[in-house]
């Protein structure tokens, strides 16, 4: 699935949701989802289906935020990241 095709499925289902939440209250669910994977990353042993649903959510709530914000997000990934290190101009990086 294109990011595209995932932020519009994102829409389709929650935007009106996530228009009553609002951008900070969206907000705030992403912060909550990234603490619950942080919580798993501080175990010796990583649960991967457990970080594997978090990671989700996460992508999930991002995408949320960008439609309340109006942004797509497949365009801003390739403005930030051209297929090459910003930095380095390079693919891979070789900026360490």
């Amino acid at each position: 699935m294109k990011i595209s095709e995932f932020q519009k499925l994102i829409r389709d289902l929650y935007f009106k949701q996530d228009q009553k939440r609002g951008r900070s209250n969206t907000f705030i669910w992403l912060i909550e989802e990234i603490g619950e994977l942080a919580n798993i990353l501080k175990t010796q042993e990583i649960d991967k289906e457990k970080a594997s649903e978090e990671l989700a959510d996460i992508v999930a709530w991002t995408t949320s935020l960008a439609n309340l914000l109006e942004i797509d997000l497949e365009s801003a990934l390739l403005k930030k990241y051209p297929y090459k290190c910003i930095k380095c101009n390079s693919n891979p990086c070789i900026c360490w």
